[in-house]
C-alpha cells in the first residue's frame, strides 16, 4: 500500500532541501529587518527587487563576462593538467611514492601567499586570475585520480591484459570507467577551488570582474547590491555544478 500524498511529498529530498531554503530565507528577512545593522546586510526581499538594478550598474554585465570567461577557460585548463598529471603519478607506483607527496606539499601550502608572484609573472589582467585558478583547481582533481586508480582492483587490469588488450584499451575500457566517481567527484572540488583562485585575484588586484564589484560595493556600505552581486555569483556556480553533474550521469550510465 502506497503512503499518502503528503507523507510522500514530506519524505521526498526535493522538498525538503527547499523547506531548508525557505527556513533560511525567513531567518535571513528577520535577522537583516530587526536584529542587524540595514548597513551590513541587506534583507533578501530587497535584494531579489535589486537585481535589476545591479544588473544595469556600469560595467557589471562585462565584469560578469569577464569572471565567466576566466573560470571556464582555468577550469579546462585544469581538468586537463590534473587528468594528465593524475594518470601520470597513479599509474606508476615509483612515481606515485616520489611525486605525491610533493603534490600533498603543494596542495597544502597557503596560495594566497604567492598570488604576488603570479601578478610579476602574468601582470594584473585575465591572465593573472585565470593561472592563479588553475593552481586551486588543478590538485583536487590531481588527488582524486590517484585516489581513484589506486582503488582499481588488480584482477581487472590481469584479466584485461590476458585477454590481448593493449594499454589504450585497458585505460579506455578498465581505468577510465572504474574511476568516474572520484574524477567527477576530484572535478566538482577542482570547479569551487578555480572560483576561490579567481575571485581571490580579482579581489585582490583587479578594476574589472566580479571581485573588484564586491570590493566596490563592500567599500561603498550597499549590502543590496553586494547581495545581488553574490546571489548571481552563486547561480553561476549552480549551473557549473549542474553541468559537471549532468556529464557524471552520461558517463556513469553503465554503473
Amino acid at each position: 500500500m502506497s503512503p499518502p500524498p503528503h507523507q510522500f511529498l514530506l519524505r521526498h529530498p526535493g522538498v525538503a532541501r527547499l523547506g531548508v531554503v525557505i527556513l533560511i530565507l525567513i531567518g535571513w528577512e528577520f535577522a537583516a529587518r530587526f536584529v542587524i545593522d540595514p548597513l551590513f546586510i541587506a534583507p533578501p526581499s530587497r535584494v531579489l527587487g535589486a537585481l535589476g538594478t545591479v544588473w544595469n550598474t556600469a560595467g557589471v554585465p562585462a565584469a560578469l563576462r569577464l569572471t565567466f570567461f576566466e573560470l571556464a577557460v582555468a577550469f579546462a585548463i585544469a581538468v586537463v593538467a590534473g587528468l594528465v598529471v593524475g594518470f601520470a603519478v597513479g599509474l606508476q607506483p615509483f612515481a606515485r611514492r616520489s611525486v605525491m607527496p610533493i603534490i600533498l606539499l603543494l596542495y597544502g601550502l597557503p596560495q594566497i601567499t604567492i598570488l604576488p608572484i603570479f601578478i610579476l609573472y602574468f601582470g594584473i589582467g585575465a591572465p593573472s586570475k585565470i593561472a592563479f585558478g588553475v593552481t586551486h583547481g588543478t590538485f583536487p582533481i590531481i588527488i582524486a585520480i590517484v585516489a581513484g586508480v589506486q582503488n582499481l582492483k588488480p584482477i581487472l587490469l590481469t584479466s584485461a591484459r590476458s585477454m590481448g588488450a593493449n594499454r589504450w584499451q585497458i585505460l579506455r575500457w578498465v581505468i577510465f570507467p572504474h574511476m568516474i566517481p572520484s574524477f567527477f567527484a576530484g572535478m566538482r572540488l577542482g570547479m569551487s577551488g578555480v572560483l576561490l583562485g579567481v575571485l581571490l585575484a580579482e579581489l585582490y588586484v583587479s578594476t574589472a570582474g566580479i571581485g573588484h564589484f564586491t570590493t566596490l560595493f563592500t567599500e561603498s556600505f550597499d549590502p543590496t547590491k553586494l547581495f545581488g552581486l553574490i546571489g548571481i555569483l552563486a547561480a553561476m556556480a549552480i549551473i557549473l555544478n549542474e553541468m559537471v553533474r549532468r556529464a557524471e550521469t552520461r558517463f556513469s550510465r553503465w554503473r
